[in-house]
C-alpha cells in the first residue's frame, strides 16, 4: 500500500554531483526501480513531483463532472456504479498524494496549490458534463485515454509511483467497460438516445486526444520523463495508440468519430487522424476553458466545509498521542 511508502530522505550528496548523477542514470539505464531512501538529482525529484501532483489533482477534480450526475442517473444499477468510481477517484488522488509524499513534498502544501490555482490538472476536466451520454464517453475515452498512459507508468523508474498504478489501472479498466456499455447501449436505443451519444463522441472526442499533451518535439518535460524512465513513451505516441485502439470501438457500436481525415495508413499502419487545435488546449490549460472556475470554486468550497473534519481528525490523534505517552 501506498501508505506504508518510507519517508524521502535526500542523502548529503550534492545533488548535481555528475558522478551521482551518472550512476543514476546508469540504474535507469538498467531497469532498476528507484526508491525514496535512494539518492536521486533533485530535477527527477522536482519532475516527479511536478507530474505525481498533477495526476493526483487530475483524479480529485475528476470526480466533479461525473458526481454532478449521480442524483440523475437513469437507474440503481447505474447509480450505484457512478458512485463506485467516483470513490475509486478518490482513493486514486490519495494514493498518488501518498507517493508524492515520500518526494518531501507534504500533500497538504499540494492541495493548497491547487486551491492557489498555482498547480495544473488534466484539461479534460474543465469540460461540462451536459446529457447522460457524457458520462458514458468520459468513461470510453477519457478513462481509455488514461489507461494507456497509466500502463505505461506501471513500469515506471519511480517504485512508489509505478505501484500505484498497478492497482488505479485495474480500476480504470472498469471505469472504461462502464463508459463504454452506457455508450453501446443509447447507440442501440431510440434515435434520440443515439443522437445525445453521438453529440457526446462530437464534442469529447478531440479533448481527450489533447489529454497526452503537447507534441513531444514541444514538450521538454515529455523528452526528460523518457530519458528518465518515468515515462516509456512519448505524448505521440501514446495518443496514436489510444487512436488505433478507439476507431475499432467506435465501429463496433456504429458510432462515428468526428474527423473527416481520419484514413487507416497501411504503410505505418495506423490510423492517420486530423490536426489537433493546440489553441484550445492552451486555452484550456492557462485556466479559460469552460469550466475552470467552476472547478476550482467547487474543491474551494469542499475544502473549506471539511475544515472541521480535519481539525476533529487532529484533536482526535493527538489525543491518541497523549493517551500512548501517558501509558509508556
Amino acid at each position: 500500500m501506498m501508505v506504508n511508502e518510507p519517508s524521502a530522505v535526500q542523502p548529503s550528496a550534492t545533488p548535481d554531483d555528475p558522478a551521482r548523477v551518472a550512476e543514476f542514470e546508469a540504474r535507469i539505464a538498467r531497469g532498476e526501480s528507484i526508491e525514496p531512501k535512494d539518492w536521486m538529482p533533485e530535477r527527477y525529484r522536482k519532475q516527479l513531483t511536478r507530474m505525481m501532483s498533477q495526476h493526483a489533482h487530475s483524479e480529485i477534480v475528476g470526480m466533479l463532472p461525473e458526481g454532478n450526475w449521480i442524483t440523475r442517473a437513469p437507474n440503481l444499477r447505474r447509480k450505484m456504479a457512478l458512485i463506485a468510481k467516483v470513490q475509486d477517484e478518490a482513493g486514486h488522488g490519495l494514493y498518488i498524494y501518498c507517493g508524492t509524499e515520500t518526494l518531501g513534498t507534504d500533500r497538504q502544501e499540494l492541495v493548497q496549490q491547487l486551491l492557489d490555482g498555482k498547480a495544473k490538472y488534466s484539461s479534460i476536466f474543465n469540460y461540462p458534463t451536459l446529457t447522460w451520454a457524457d458520462i458514458g464517453c468520459i468513461g470510453w475515452f477519457v478513462d481509455g485515454a488514461a489507461i494507456v498512459n497509466q500502463t505505461m507508468l506501471a513500469k515506471a523508474s519511480y517504485g512508489p509511483y509505478a505501484r500505484a498504478m498497478v492497482r488505479i489501472c485495474k480500476e480504470e479498466n472498469f471505469h472504461k467497460r462502464q463508459g463504454y456499455e452506457i455508450m453501446a447501449t443509447l447507440a442501440n436505443g431510440t434515435p434520440e438516445q443515439r443522437a445525445m451519444a453521438q453529440d457526446a463522441v462530437n464534442r469529447w472526442w478531440w479533448p481527450s486526444l489533447m489529454m497526452f499533451g503537447p507534441h513531444d518535439a514541444e514538450s521538454s518535460n515529455s523528452e526528460e520523463l523518457v530519458r528518465w524512465g518515468v515515462k516509456k513513451k512519448g505524448n505521440d505516441e501514446l495518443r496514436q495508440r489510444f487512436v488505433n485502439l478507439t476507431v475499432a470501438q467506435a465501429t463496433a457500436i456504429n458510432l462515428t468519430l468526428p474527423d473527416p481525415a481520419l484514413q487507416y495508413n497501411e504503410q505505418t499502419e495506423n490510423w492517420d487522424f486530423g490536426p489537433i487545435d493546440w489553441d484550445e488546449f492552451w486555452r484550456v490549460v492557462k485556466g479559460d476553458g469552460p469550466c475552470n472556475r467552476e472547478r476550482l470554486a467547487a474543491r474551494r468550497d469542499a475544502h473549506a466545509a471539511g475544515e472541521w473534519v480535519r481539525v476533529a481528525a487532529a484533536a482526535y490523534a493527538a489525543k491518541q498521542q497523549r493517551s500512548a505517552t501517558e501509558a509508556a
